[in-house]
This record gives C-alpha cells, sequence and structure tokens, in this order.
C-alpha cells in the first residue's frame, strides 16, 4: 500500500492507495475515533456496484451507518440535494459524534464534502473515491461545493477529510469514458509540475489505457503527491494553489454553458487546458513545439481537444468565465504555463487573446 500525507497541522491526513480498501474501510475508520452512526453517501451507479462491501466493511467494524444516495451525476450538486441529505441526517439522529463517508466520484465528494462541512456546523467525514479523477484530484485538498444555476462550485467550505481511500480495484467498474476524464487531472499534474510525470505519460499512455496496475498504481500516487504538496503550502488558495486551476477557468465555463450535460469534468477541463496552452504560448513563452506535446497528449488519452462555438456561445462562454470563482474586481485571471513542469498563477489576459485561444481549438469550418 502507498500512503501520501497532507500536511496540515493539526488537520493533517493520510492519502492511502492499494487495490482492495473497500474491504478494509470499517477497520481504517475505527482507527479514528469518529463515533459509532454514520451516514454513507453515494450515488445511484455507485450504491449499485460498492455500497454492498462498504456497508458491509462498516457493519464488521461495528458501526451503525444510514446509506443516502443521490442522483448520479452533476445535477446532483445542488442545493436541493444538500437540503435532502440534511433532512435525512437529522431524522436518522446523527450528531456532532458521528461522521460521513463519501463513496463515489467527484460530485458525490463535493456534495457529501459540503454536508459534512456545513451540518451542526461540521462533522468529520471521510473521502472513498472510486473514479480516476476523484482519487487523484477532487477527494484531495478540502475543497467541498455545489453548483449554482450562474455556475460551477459557487458555494462551498474548504473543509479536510480525516482521510482518503483510494481503492485501485474500482477502476474495474469504472466506464471508459470516465476512466479517461480522469487522465485529465493526471495530465494537469504534469504541465503544471512535474516535467517528469508528463514525460511518463506520454510514454506508458497506452499501458495506462489498458488500466496497467503498477501505472496505475504510480500516476496516482505521483498525483496525490503534488497536490498534498500544494495544499500544505496553500490550503485555501491564496496564492501557490490557484495553478491547480490550469485549464478549468475555461473548463468550468464550457460546463455551465452546456448545463453540465454534455462534457464530463476532465472533458471540459482537457479542452480549457489546451486553450490555455495556446495562451501560454502567446503570453508566457511556452514553446510552440511543448503546447504541440500537451495536444497531442490529451488527444492520444482519447480527451477532446476541441470544440466548435457559433459566435451566441462564444459570448456565452466569456460571461460564464466572469463568474469564475478566481475572478478580481471584475478582471479573470489565469494559469499559465511557460513551460511543461511550471505554471504561474494570477496572470491578466486579454480578452483579444481568450478569442485567439478559442480559435485555436475551434475545428476549421468545412461549410459553405
Amino acid at each position: 500500500m502507498r500512503s501520501v500525507k497532507v500536511s496540515l497541522g493539526t488537520r493533517s491526513y493520510d492519502i492511502k492507495i492499494a487495490a482492495g480498501l473497500l474491504a478494509k474501510l470499517g477497520a481504517e475508520c475505527a482507527t479514528l475515533d469518529l463515533g459509532q452512526k454514520c451516514a454513507l453517501i453515494t450515488d445511484t451507479n455507485v450504491a449499485a456496484l460498492h455500497a454492498k462491501s462498504a456497508l458491509a466493511s462498516l457493519k464488521r467494524a461495528g458501526f451503525e451507518t444510514v446509506l443516502i444516495t443521490v442522483p448520479a451525476g452533476e445535477t446532483a450538486k445542488r442545493l436541493k440535494q444538500v437540503e435532502s441529505c440534511f433532512n435525512q441526517l437529522a431524522a436518522h439522529r446523527l450528531e456532532r459524534k458521528s461522521f460521513i463517508i463519501a463513496l463515489g466520484g467527484g460530485v458525490v465528494g463535493d456534495l457529501a464534502g459540503f454536508v459534512a462541512a456545513s451540518y451542526l456546523r461540521g462533522i468529520p467525514f471521510v473521502q472513498v473515491p472510486t473514479t480516476l479523477l476523484a482519487q487523484v484530484d477532487s477527494s484531495v485538498g478540502g475543497k467541498t461545493g455545489v453548483n449554482l444555476a450562474a455556475g460551477k462550485n459557487l458555494v462551498g467550505a474548504f473543509y479536510q477529510p480525516r482521510l482518503v481511500l483510494c481503492d485501485l480495484a474500482t477502476f474495474r467498474t469504472l466506464p471508459e469514458r470516465e476512466f479517461r476524464a480522469g487522465l485529465a487531472e493526471v495530465i494537469k499534474y504534469g504541465i503544471i509540475h512535474d516535467s517528469d510525470l508528463f514525460a511518463r505519460l506520454e510514454r506508458d499512455m497506452a499501458k495506462i489505457l489498458r488500466r496497467d496496475a503498477a501505472s496505475l498504481a504510480h500516476i496516482v500516487a505521483r498525483s496525490c503527491e503534488i497536490k498534498a504538496d500544494i495544499v500544505s503550502q496553500d490550503e485555501t488558495e491564496g496564492g501557490l494553489r490557484a495553478v491547480l486551476n490550469f485549464g478549468h477557468t475555461i473548463g468550468h465555463a464550457i460546463e455551465a454553458i452546456t448545463a453540465y450535460g454534455r462534457y464530463l469534468h476532465g472533458e471540459a477541463i482537457s479542452i480549457g487546458q489546451v486553450a490555455a496552452a495556446h495562451l501560454s504560448a502567446e503570453l508566457s513563452g511556452l514553446p510552440a513545439v511543448e503546447c504541440e506535446r500537451i495536444r497531442a497528449l490529451f488527444g492520444a488519452a482519447g480527451l477532446p481537444v476541441g470544440l466548435k462555438l457559433s459566435s451566441a456561445q462564444r459570448t456565452k462562454l466569456l460571461a460564464a468565465m466572469t463568474l469564475d470563482k478566481k475572478v478580481s474586481a471584475g478582471e479573470i485571471k489565469f494559469v499559465l504555463a511557460p513551460r511543461i513542469g511550471k505554471a504561474v498563477w494570477g496572470q491578466r489576459v486579454p480578452s483579444a487573446a481568450v478569442h485567439r485561444a478559442l480559435d485555436a481549438v475551434s475545428p476549421l469550418k468545412t461549410e459553405h
């Protein structure tokens, strides 16, 4: 088993990475002294695959568990779903000496984490991410939240889990599209922080797509190490942590204007990162050959690298970007990469440059 520590003083916690950890969930929770009553929050898809195993493990360890199932998909990240979870927790008399387990992908983790952060002004929670994207990104670092009609993750809290359990065996049931979407965040870590990881992804992508166990264990652990290092230095995104948003300003806007239905998160930020690479080439000196390497690696992962927007859709996209959480005094700030393995945050980008980047990721029109 690999273990990565997120060092945050009294709120430090471990990320444990191995196959078969779901069966040990109860035993792992028992070591944390969290109380005897808990709620397992999951979605309809994950419940059918993994809830039975999780509940059995918790029961063996002596926990009294309430199962709360939410709809699958990004639409579950709504305030009305939060209220539904609150009502179920209250109905089952969960108290401050109770805890929540988030079993699922990034949506479940974000929702359950926010519920934990705000129910009774905060009760402990444990992350059990079951998708690649959640294991390498959203389950680590304490960002929780839900969406508004105006934009993604506009309501939330920084609230750290007590433990993150990454069971690599859950990838066996992960649909191909979801698996590839998770690679978008792994590639991001290479772009912003680790050129060796980026080169390894270029070299091993075929093995990774075959879900080779050793390759997956390495990329999950390395991704978690990078994020843990960044979060340990800047928990609440006052500076350095912003580099984790490479490609997300445009990517989140793509999700918003397509009503969180056309693209998975990883697919949207794949396009966003390719656009951010073009911005980086124009404004921060990213060599053209590295810009092309970035585009090619997303393509090799089977992820989208462009989208076609009408002028009306582009206007909507730009408007959605102004609602991004990273906007300051009405000005959108971007993360740019002067080279693969290094990123800078808080960069002013002229709107004309954004248009050129969108042009660069727009498929050539063939109609006359």
